[in-house]
């Protein structure tokens, strides 16, 4: 079954959830041709494995506190985001999110064709 996904120019909702956090899976928001919107939500201590896309992503850390792990010529990298912090990668890199607090953050993905 497919995931429902806004249609063009529908409002969507990227409000910090507040007490309703742990209780909201992670969602796609949209996706078209090149480019996707995902809302993650990571409890604490909760992660996403390392993993790589093609295109380049943004992470919006909307609310709480999230540690991100980067690879970058075999040594890791990490720092914390913030509410309201972005932070921009380069497509193809390793990387991975882990939940410092309860936290959702904005993904967008730029979909190589």
């Amino acid at each position: 079954m497919a995931l429902p996904h806004a249609a063009p120019a529908q409002p969507i909702d990227v409000a910090p959830l507040g007490a309703a956090l742990s209780g909201t899976p992670s969602s796609a928001l949209f996706k078209s041709e090149g480019l996707e919107v995902m809302r993650v939500v990571l409890p604490q201590g909760k992660s996403l494995p390392p993993h790589k896309v093609d295109g380049e992503i943004t992470l919006h850390c909307l609310e709480g506190e999230l540690e991100l792990s980067v690879l970058r010529d075999g040594a890791e990298q990490r720092q914390r985001l913030r509410a309201g912090q972005l932070c921009y990668l380069e497509g193809g890199v390793v990387h991975g999110v882990t939940g410092v607090v309860d936290a959702s953050a904005l993904v967008t993905i730029v979909l190589k064709r």
